[in-house]
């Protein structure tokens, strides 16, 4: 035995030893190569005084030229920097991809034991010196005052490039209340709201413009100056992971949604005062076949059974476009026998060109989504129905398609060589060039880029968090109320099932351990999923069968039978729920509600408002019945769209009263 152990010990010391001499490989290495990239970085931008304006000399000319200067119209500035970029630099401004930060604040420059997505990420001087990159993603969360240093940190290190060109940060949403990296990203300093069902169960297009100018002051307090938001996608095909990011079924409401949300992050107009909206997923990635995502090759197709494609554009038309949004994101997959070739969007010249710029007349940025020319181990390569070409050949395409930027992608190198290849011309190019440049200069990051400490006294102040937790209550939405249980008045004995285990007794209830103790359960619940492991991005994505099912619908039958039971199903695709509604006194859909807003409703602290922004299906066999494209087409719904309850209290009842709104 002991020889066993002494043999162990020697194999655990040899795997830690292999581990240490690689990460000091790739440490040394990381440092070398940094040491390199940095080589190739100019001196600061000096300050010029021109009749008293204070002007930073970003190409260290010593002199004002057309595109420094904050006074001269942004079309000369644009010319002018146009003319003296390289097409190595005219190439790098196309690309956007995530970066990491480090915690203290400062620049990733390689694998970091205290970020993981490090190991995963290129460094950053690789990518703004070496790739003449100034678009990046953020995925992580610090502390804000550490984020707006790191900010000015990477904006120090683009002003020391040739041209000086300022970094546009971008970021997928952060005011959830939970975590989806995938979709959403949980920001703890952040005011918290419901999710975008969220605000389609509430149709408040004033509340949603006031979401968006609150967001807009807490993104620029951190630098965040690019919305890769809203959804504008449409819930037809209820399988569909991403559902939780749209604004539900109806096109109407979303386009109105959609509408608002791009005008209160960006104004009326694109300033210095505003954040752009990239507004997704061109020309709607809601009718997905079978609901699979099309982020996987499983899912790369979407579905028109229906033919309700021109359906899915109202959203685009009466919201997006209506609003000005600065740029558009189409989707990954291939709308099949829409076009006159079945390829993904971002490669279909059908879809960009012909129907996106010159009958909708956008003339704004259009950036793929990510990674559709380079797989990695969280996702493969999107390059539906252009498989065959080679990488060169696919970013030539999507130029040609009539895209502007790659999103997820740094492979500079592949636009240099379609140009020096002739496969695109430096015309086209400078098209796509002019149009990233414009948004860059009317948001005045070439003029001023740099963070200031008193804007952080801006995030989560108090009238932002209780607009918040307004949307929270309001969103709330009451399915059943059996015998008008709902609200509970006397302080009953309470078991919770599906809450934090931290909660405490609370005025108007006391909780037990032993369901078999209580007087009333409560039983929170998440629409239930499929999950997949081929990649690591799958593990995000909530997609699959909506029912629960064998010894896990047992089990919460078993629970619900044991008392009378209040359900809340927390909902980011629709449920499938008939056992389980039929077993509840009482049914409440949550759109991203915190436990105690939720626990506030059903205690009448307020009453609920809310109303389904999409029809719940009665069976799985129902959902495999629908159209992927169609609205409203769920068989005997066991709820439709609109469906919503409330309280009216008065001193001697409780009346439930049906607040159905029906389809426009």
């Amino acid at each position: 035995m002991k020889k066993i152990f002494k043999i162990l010990g020697f194999v655990f010391s040899g795997l830690i030893a292999l581990v240490v001499v690689a990460y000091l490989f790739i440490t040394i290495r990381a440092y070398w190569n940094y040491r390199e990239y940095t080589s190739l970085l100019y001196a600061e931008a000096p300050l010029l005084v021109v009749n008293q304006d204070t002007v930073r000399d970003l190409n260290k000319n010593g002199k004002v030229d057309i595109y420094e200067n904050p006074n001269a119209p942004i079309t000369q500035r644009i010319d002018d920097l146009l003319k003296q970029m390289t097409l190595e630099e005219k190439a790098g401004l196309l690309f956007i991809t995530m970066i990491a930060m480090e915690k203290d604040g400062s620049l990733n420059e390689g694998p970091s034991l205290t970020n993981h997505f490090s190991f995963f990420l290129e460094p950053t001087s690789s990518m703004v010196a070496g790739r003449n990159m100034n678009h990046f993603n953020i995925i992580d969360t610090i502390a804000p005052r550490r984020m707006l240093l790191w900010h000015n940190n990477l904006q120090k290190l683009a002003e020391k490039t040739r041209l000086g060109i300022p970094v546009t940060i971008a970021s997928d949403p952060r005011h959830i209340t939970e975590n989806n990296i995938g979709a959403a990203i949980f920001t703890p300093f952040f005011s918290r709201w419901c999710s975008p069902l969220g605000f389609a169960a509430i149709d408040d297009t004033l509340l949603m413009r006031k979401f968006g100018e609150i967001a807009r002051n807490e993104y620029k307090a951190v630098g965040i100056r690019l919305a890769l938001s809203p959804m504008a996608d449409l819930a037809t095909e209820p399988r569909w992971a991403r559902i939780g990011g749209t604004f539900g079924e109806d096109a109407e409401l979303s386009a109105r949604l959609t509408k608002a949300y791009i005008l209160g992050f960006q104004g009326d107009s694109l300033g210095k005062h505003s954040v752009a909206c990239m507004t997704k997923h061109f020309s709607g990635g809601g009718p997905q076949k079978d609901g699979e995502d099309a982020h996987f090759t499983y899912g790369k197709d979407q579905a028109y059974p229906a033919g309700q494609f021109e359906y899915h554009l109202i959203p685009f038309e009466k919201g997006a476009f209506a609003a000005n949004t600065a740029q558009i994101m189409p989707y990954y997959g291939v709308p099949v026998g829409q076009t006159n070739e079945d390829v993904g969007f971002g490669y279909n010249k059908e879809i960009i060109t012909r129907l996106l710029r010159e009958k909708y007349d956008f003339d704004g940025v259009v950036c793929t989504d990510w990674a559709l020319i380079s797989g990695s181990i969280f996702k493969p390569a999107a390059d539906y129905g252009v498989e065959h070409l080679s990488d060169v050949e696919k970013a030539a395409k999507i130029l040609n398609a009539g895209c502007d930027m790659f999103g997820g992608e740094f492979r500079v190198d592949l636009v240099v060589e379609a140009v020096k290849s002739g496969k695109v011309t430096e015309e086209r190019l400078n098209k796509s060039v002019r149009r990233v440049l414009l948004d860059k200069f009317r948001l005045g990051l070439f003029d001023d880029p740099y963070l200031k400490e008193e804007g952080i006294s801006t995030i989560a102040n108090k009238e932002f968090i209780q607009k918040g937790r307004e949307t929270q209550r309001r969103s709330l939405t009451l399915l059943k109320n059996k015998n008008n249980t709902l609200p509970l008045k006397q302080k009953y004995k309470i078991y919770l099932e599906g809450f934090r285990s931290d909660l405490q007794d609370k005025t108007y209830m006391q909780l037990v351990k032993d369901p078999k103790e209580a007087d009333f359960i409560i039983m929170r619940l998440m629409t239930p999923f499929t999950p997949r492991s081929e990649y690591r991005l799958e593990r995000f994505f909530h997609q699959g069968d909506l029912d629960f099912k064998g010894e896990r619908l047992a089990n919460i039958l078993d629970l619900i039978n044991t008392k009378p039971t209040i359900t809340i199903i927390s909902m980011d695709r629709p449920a499938v729920i008939p056992e389980i509604n039929t077993a509840s006194e009482a049914v409440i859909a949550d759109f991203g509600s915190e436990e105690d807003i939720i626990l506030d409703l059903i205690f009448g602290n307020f009453s609920p408002s809310g109303k389904l922004p999409f029809e719940m299906p009665a069976s799985m066999e129902a959902v495999r019945q629908q159209a992927e494209d169609a609205p409203y087409d769920s068989q005997n719904p066991l709820y439709r769209f609109g469906h919503g309850l409330t309280y009216r209290n008065s001193e001697t009842d409780t009346v439930t009263v049906n607040m159905e709104r029906q389809p426009e």
